[in-house]
């Protein structure tokens, strides 16, 4: 029996390289911060530092959130900051569903953890190009907000 051995490999190889470069296809930033403890105050803002090299594109962004099966509320109020290049700010208070009316978590759960990409914008316009900042801050009644483990933000191409 021959065995074609450099044919598997070689079709191995195509397989994993295909795979490994559809991670993040067009992502400008995909990025999470872990929240210590998993207790997240309004004084620990995640700061996303990220570069827009084309301001005629179209982008989608996504807020990126994990919690634990132990978080108490079936929703989150975030404020956004946004810095623009030439130094102009906007803030605005946004909430998200996390779950349904029953107590359904919305989101994909592996074990007792929870996770979500949220719409934040489709089909957004950068008005300059050059290096922005934006920070997340938890906007709940309770501080620390609990059980918590993880925020960022994932930016990518509108097709």
């Amino acid at each position: 029996m021959v065995f074609k051995y450099p044919v598997y490999l070689f079709f191995l190889q195509l397989i994993s390289i295909c795979l490994l470069s559809c991670n993040n296809v067009g992502a400008i930033t995909d990025t999470s911060q872990s929240i210590n403890s998993r207790n997240w105050s309004y004084v620990n803002r995640i700061k996303i530092p990220f570069l827009i090299e084309d301001n005629t594109a179209r982008y989608n962004l996504f807020i990126n959130l994990r919690h634990t099966g132990d978080y108490r509320y079936s929703n989150i109020f975030l404020k956004i900051y946004i810095l623009s290049p030439s130094g102009k700010s906007s803030v605005e208070r946004r909430e998200f569903k996390l779950a349904l009316g029953d107590g359904q978590w919305l989101g994909k759960g592996t074990g007792n953890m929870y996770s979500y990409q949220l719409p934040l914008r489709e089909n957004f316009k950068f008005t300059e190009k050059g290096n922005y900042i934006i920070e997340l801050e938890q906007n709940m009644r309770n501080n620390p907000l609990k059980e918590v483990s993880d925020v960022g933000l994932r930016i990518e191409k509108s097709n």
